[in-house]
């Protein structure tokens, strides 16, 4: 096992023209990878690094008070001149507050894990933002490019944290082939020739989470990062225990803990995170109980999966700021089994678009490049 990547041999060989695709023009990017905003892990520093990189980075804000995230915003244009996104909540009750940041920013993407509704939809794109949702399910994809959103996200069943059950290899053509706007797979992608075969399915790129996490500018601790590095694909579970909704996570001794959890206690571990969120970011009880209303609403989710959604955001904090695997969950991808560095974010994209440019080119010319037929980026 490698913790750290080898020395960076640069490509001679410029990119394959397959991949500048959609989004690098509707992105402004040189190269179709996109680090997704992982809540506590897509700091300033790691989107910075993916931008500078190339691809899309993506900051997180959905753990941040609002003046966190102007700061956050400020920080990210200092460490860097590329574009990048940023990831918001669709339901947060100050969604049009935090938009404006982007504006005020220069910021043009906009990204959510659960769509907004069609007006605020048409709000976002009113103020010039580039609306990218993520979707786990082809009809999803049809509701969200009919409100008019610029691009989607469509993550398959293999990908970390919240997720759905449909492969990514059997999702992305059937929503490829559904709607119009550009597709970014994700789920289960972490080499040149995921990005290749995204490319074949009709996608215009590929979103990594897991293997972004998984780099030198990551912000997670060293032991954490080890304890990724260490493990196999079946590693993984998906559970509805921790917030009511199914999320992937790496099967820890926590986590076979609160699979084995009754329901009470569940309920009673949430309400006491919960209460710590509330603390920590300082929102007034009265915004939380009108956040949750309007989750009920949009999502049909119990009053107990309203209490349990508070599970998440800081049992990720346990582990990817304070390092406690032992307090903490894990969200990951099964691609963590097959990933064993911690490249710069530089290096990474440099070995993607390397090894993606020599499988086009043996696909294309039916010859294998020295490149090609040796390296196999991790």
């Amino acid at each position: 096992m490698r913790l750290v990547s080898e020395q960076r041999v640069p490509s001679a060989k410029a990119p394959h023209p397959a991949l500048r695709t959609a989004i690098c023009d509707l992105f402004g990017v040189r190269y179709p990878i996109v680090q997704t905003g992982m809540g506590w892990v897509s700091t300033p520093e790691l989107t910075a690094a993916t931008a500078n990189a190339g691809a899309l980075g993506i900051l997180a804000s959905g753990t941040l008070t609002v003046a966190e995230t102007d700061a956050a915003i400020g920080r990210t244009r200092e460490l860097t001149s590329a574009p990048f996104g940023v990831n918001m909540r669709g339901d947060a009750p100050d969604l049009a507050e935090r938009a404006k940041l982007l504006v005020k920013h220069g910021v043009r993407v906009a990204s959510f894990a659960l769509a907004p509704n069609e007006r605020v939809i048409r709000s976002l794109k009113d103020d010039g933002l580039v609306v990218v949702p993520s979707i786990g399910a082809r009809r999803h994809a049809e509701k969200v490019a009919a409100w008019g959103v610029d691009a989607v996200v469509a993550q398959g069943g293999e990908g970390g944290g919240h997720t759905g059950s449909v492969p990514t290899s059997i999702l992305l053509p059937q929503v490829t082939a559904a709607v119009d706007v550009p597709v970014i797979g994700a789920g289960g992608f972490h080499d040149g020739r995921g990005l290749a075969a995204a490319l074949a399915y009709g996608a215009a790129g590929v979103a990594m989470g897991t293997r972004f996490l998984l780099t030198s500018e990551s912000p997670v601790p060293e032991s954490v990062k080890a304890e990724y590095l260490k493990r196999s694909v079946t590693d993984t579970v998906v559970t509805s225990v921790l917030d009511g909704v199914p999320q992937r996570v790496l099967r820890t001794p926590l986590v076979d803990r609160l699979l084995s959890d009754h329901a009470p206690a569940r309920l009673q571990r949430s309400v006491a995170h919960a209460s710590q969120f509330q603390k920590m970011s300082g929102t007034p009880w009265r915004e939380i109980l009108a956040e949750g209303l309007a989750m009920k609403r949009s999502h049909g989710l119990s009053w107990t999966q309203v209490i349990m959604a508070a599970n998440t955001p800081m049992m990720l904090r346990a582990s990817m700021v304070d390092g406690r695997t032992d307090l903490g969950t894990l969200a990951s991808g099964q691609v963590a089994g097959v990933i064993d560095d911690l490249p710069s974010c530089a290096d990474l994209v440099e070995r993607i678009i390397a090894q993606a440019t020599a499988v086009l080119e043996r696909l294309t010319t039916g010859c294998v490049s020295e490149a090609g037929a040796s390296e196999t980026p991790r």
